[in-house]
């Protein structure tokens, strides 16, 4: 048995649309004259909403409120995203031996509502959200008191350079998906202990 962490947006959850989307429109209503492309997103060293802002050229006393109105525009969606393509069948099928948790710089809610609507919530023990306490890294060293207490070997699946970053810190192995938000570039630079294109291939890794 192994301990599963999924990031959710761009591992899980195909956000991008959504994450330009919303970052323009929470830009025009701050006043911040920016075009939000997607490079904005894709080269961020540390993959975060408040990241993203700064990117985005939001004066500092306004990334908060960036955060803020962003996250609610995910909530406020009529339906949550998409999951990509075979995501649903690999957290079904590793959830059968392992366990599934997500840490995320999206919101718990959010997260739980996503999950719902795929049909995934009875296989996912916990979230750690941007509303929780701590660093990535450090909800990625709760989750294995949590959940890894004797040992069991720990994953953190993301698809940016500070996911692997945050599991290097936190001692733990890494996986890194080519379908996310980061560019090919920044992934090479992560360094991860496993790099997969395809769902399928996730789910090798734990047969």
């Amino acid at each position: 048995m192994a301990l599963i962490l999924f990031d959710f947006d761009g591992v899980l959850a195909d956000t991008l649309e959504d994450m330009l989307q919303f970052g323009q429109e929470v830009c025009d209503e701050l006043g911040v004259n920016h075009i939000v492309v997607q490079n904005d997103l894709r080269n961020l060293e540390v993959m975060s909403f408040a990241t993203y802002g700064r990117a985005c050229e939001v004066p500092e006393d306004l990334v908060d409120e960036f955060v803020r109105r962003c996250l609610l525009r995910f909530a406020g969606k009529k339906s949550p995203p998409e999951i990509f393509k075979g995501m649903d069948e690999v957290v079904r099928k590793l959830a059968e031996n392992n366990v599934i948790a997500i840490v995320t710089g999206n919101t718990a809610e959010n997260v739980n509502a996503f999950l719902v609507e795929h049909g995934l919530d009875g296989h996912v023990r916990a979230i750690y959200g941007v509303d929780s306490p701590g660093s990535k890294a450090e909800k990625i060293s709760l989750a294995r008191s949590q959940f890894a207490k004797n040992g069991e070997p720990v994953f953190v699946v993301g698809d940016t350079l500070s996911d692997a970053s945050a599991a290097k810190e936190a001692s733990v192995k890494s996986i890194t998906v080519s379908w996310g938000h980061q560019n090919a570039e920044m992934l090479i630079r992560a360094e991860s202990d496993y790099f997969v294109d395809s769902a399928r291939t996730l789910t090798e890794i734990f047969t």
